[in-house]
């Protein structure tokens, strides 16, 4: 990711960060081309990047060119630090779900196809825990990583990237790894966002946790439930009083959304008041 916003920059006649502050995509750029090293955001095969200012304590998403081309060798993820092999997983899995839990029936296709890569993040994931040298399987992570963020289940869908958003003050102000801080807040959005993402909820747990009993609150219960104990499984923690982080770094965040006037989620649903809402559930 700051490899691409130095392409931008060295033909920029200024701070590059005035380009990630600007919010526009940035087209004039040096050529580049990338090895990945951890498989986990997808920008190896995305013109997007997330650069964080330590002085200032932010951190933004920017967009420039995709790499002309990217080595993708599962056997450079073996050595990598089971930490992050399991954000990495984690930050897959939440990307896949920015695009895939919002609005039902917009797509048959980039629903199945969203739900394959989560089945196989969840059949792989206590696999790559016990064995991180399997070469099949490190293939598989990979991918599973490139395709859920190059375009391809987003075409014709509403996205949500709430939890994102949050998850990057979270990054900021404490320095915790991105995908740990997806693992916090995710569940907390499905908590306060039950109501409108239900069905979607629904279809999830049917289809990729094979939840079919119960009432339709007992079901939604239940796929919350499972989806943070999967994270859990991957040895991650996943409440914020774990981290000891509490109603400073909550109000803090909802100060800064409520300053930029923002509103995420597939609705726009999601203020600073609502965020505050999704931190508090995630304590």
């Amino acid at each position: 990711d700051g490899t691409k916003l130095i392409s931008a920059g060295l033909l920029y006649d200024g701070d590059a960060w005035d380009l990630v502050l600007a919010g526009r995509p940035v087209t004039h750029t040096v050529p580049l081309a990338t090895v990945l090293t951890l498989p986990a955001t997808g920008s190896e095969m995305n013109s997007g990047a997330v650069i964080s200012r330590h002085e200032t304590k932010e951190k933004y998403p920017f967009y420039s060119n995709y790499p002309l081309f990217s080595i993708l060798d599962p056997e450079v993820a073996f050595t990598l630090p089971p930490h992050q092999v399991a954000c990495g997983i984690a930050d897959t899995f939440v990307h896949v779900m920015e695009q895939y839990m919002t609005t039902p029936g917009q797509s048959r296709v980039m629903d199945r196809w969203a739900e394959g890569i989560l089945q196989t993040l969840m059949e792989i994931a206590p696999k790559i825990r016990e064995n991180q040298h399997d070469y099949q399987l490190m293939s598989d992570f990979m991918l599973s990583a490139t395709m859920a963020l190059n375009g391809f289940i987003a075409m014709g869908v509403s996205q949500d990237w709430a939890t994102h958003m949050i998850g990057h003050e979270l990054t900021a102000l404490h320095g915790l790894t991105h995908g740990h801080t997806l693992v916090i807040v995710f569940p907390g959005t499905l908590r306060v966002l039950r109501k409108a993402k239900g069905d979607k909820i629904l279809q999830y747990g049917e289809r990729v946790l094979g939840i079919t009993s119960g009432s339709r609150d007992e079901r939604i219960d239940e796929a919350i439930r499972r989806t943070e104990e999967f994270f859990r499984s991957l040895g991650l923690t996943t409440r914020l009083s774990e981290e000891g982080i509490g109603m400073e770094t909550i109000d803090e965040i909802e100060r800064r959304f409520n300053e930029r006037g923002v509103r995420y989620g597939e609705n726009e649903d999601v203020t600073g008041a609502v965020a505050k809402e999704i931190l508090k559930s995630s304590l």
